[in-house]
């Protein structure tokens, strides 16, 4: 059991360290230095209140649990060809993608591949599975693709040799690494990581390998537990706002899964800021000194600072637990620690949002231009390729405005979701707000560092 989540937390980390380095080779998500309205410090101090007034609102106003097992309300159904095209457009989008990446440019701003993955791809979809619920699912191309052979397969009579029962010591894997936004290391790499779920489906099945062994299908899952909109079969349901987070799968590596998320993310915008500045040459040397080549040390530093932060995270949110531990009786820290995981979903989002909003608001725009000219080659197939990136659709104090919102309301709904899990786990309700404090403390220490990260890169900038 515990090779089993050591090798998970590995995992996990590069499933972050995938997340991080090819974004910040095609762009930040953090804006540089705006003239803001208010000094960054009252924001820190607004969110503290924020939270202590929403603690104090939760112990008085909410004494049942609202989130757990909430009632879903049915909407309608999705015609039966609605699965299969949003499968054909992933199919189609991920075939343009794999030929521009062979085919065009080696520049990574004037080919499409870079953009469609880590803009509309690995931000696009964590903002459309918390606003629509898992939309990943439908559009995912090696599922669409699997589900296709499948099909024929059963007309044809034809069963897989290879099928197995699912282990779950494979659950969160996760394979693709890569530290460039080249094209053409990322189109091998995006074959590679195809190859090995189509496989891996064959063998295991299609819909047990897309919800417990796609790390992509995973992670965007957990987004979607946000979201009010569920769709079970061909039937979508309205439930409560942060319900679905409430039965997360709670599996080994699933803390690690959230620590990873939210220390990668961390570790990116710290990467920005002066702390780091400081001691990332420090890192260098002494790699160099050890015979580290240029690039080399630099990664090594890199994978210091993030496994740094991962693990700060994790020591974080654990001696928070450990704090509610010494309320109540018979419960202990792994317990708890397992049991309040979900309430990390929110945050992990927050943080999401709240560094690569402007990466996904202004490069995502690229699309426009790129779908004309998805090669780099001077093409201009639908008459966009003159367009441009508009940077005054919003503001640089706009763009503040969200990133500080979201991770108020990120942070908000984890101590929610946490008082709403209390109240199940403890048998007196003073137990249970007691036990809060501790909660309270770990959303407000997240806070703090997210404004930290936000306004050290602004002063950076």
């Amino acid at each position: 059991m515990k090779r089993r989540r050591a090798a998970a937390a590995v995992a996990l980390v590069t499933v972050a360290a995938a997340g991080i380095w090819p974004a910040a080779a095609l762009a930040h998500g953090l804006v540089g230095r705006a003239d803001l309205p208010i000094p960054p410090y009252l924001f820190g101090w607004a969110a503290s209140i924020v939270l202590v007034v929403s603690f104090i609102a939760l112990a008085a106003l909410w004494k049942q649990p609202r989130l757990e097992d909430a009632r879903e309300r049915r909407i309608f159904d999705m015609p039966r060809m609605v699965d299969p095209l949003c499968g054909l457009i992933g199919v189609a989008l991920f075939g343009i993608a794999i030929y521009a990446g062979l085919d065009g440019t080696k520049e990574s701003n004037q080919n499409l591949l870079p953009n469609l993955v880590y803009v509309h791809f690995w931000v696009g979809f964590v903002l459309a599975s918390v606003i629509l619920g898992d939309v990943f699912r439908v559009f995912n191309p090696w599922r669409a693709i699997a589900r296709a052979v499948g099909w024929v397969s059963g007309r044809l009579g034809i069963r897989s040799p290879l099928r197995r029962e699912y282990p779950e010591k494979l659950a969160w894997l996760e394979l693709v690494y890569t530290q460039k936004a080249n094209p053409r290391i990322l189109v091998w790499i995006s074959i590679g990581y195809a190859v090995v779920q189509l496989a891996a489906m064959a063998v295991y099945g299609v819909e047990r390998w897309t919800q417990d062994g796609d790390a992509f299908s995973v992670y965007f899952n957990l987004f979607s537990r946000i979201s009010v909109f569920v769709k079970r079969g061909r039937t979508v349901y309205l439930r409560p706002l942060l319900s679905g987070v409430t039965d997360m799968p709670l599996k080994p590596g699933s803390v690690a899964l959230l620590c990873a998320a939210i220390g990668s993310t961390t570790f990116d915008g710290a990467s920005n800021g002066p702390l780091w500045a400081s001691l990332n040459p420090d890192l260098q040397s002494f790699f160099k000194t050890l015979g580290a080549s240029a690039n080399v040390k630099i990664e090594l530093a890199g994978t210091v600072g993030l496994a740094a932060c991962v693990a700060a995270v994790g020591l974080f949110y654990h001696l928070g637990v450990r704090g509610m531990r010494t309320v109540g009786r018979g419960h202990t820290t792994r317990e708890l620690a397992r049991r309040f995981a979900h309430t990390l979903v929110p945050i992990m989002f927050a943080y999401a949002l709240a560094h690569y909003f402007s990466l996904l608001i202004y490069q995502g725009q690229a699309a426009g231009y790129l779908a004309s000219n998805p090669l780099g080659n001077g093409s201009n197939l639908f008459g966009t390729a003159h367009w441009g990136i508009n940077y005054g659709v919003i503001s640089g104090a706009g763009i503040w405005y969200v990133q500080v919102g979201a991770l108020i309301a990120g942070h908000v709904s984890g101590l929610t979701l946490a008082h709403d899990r209390a109240l199940t786990v403890y048998q007196r309700l003073r137990d249970a707000t007691r036990s809060q404090y501790w909660m309270l403390v770990v959303m407000v220490g997240f806070t703090s560092l997210g404004l930290w990260l936000l306004s050290a890169v602004r002063g950076a900038g």
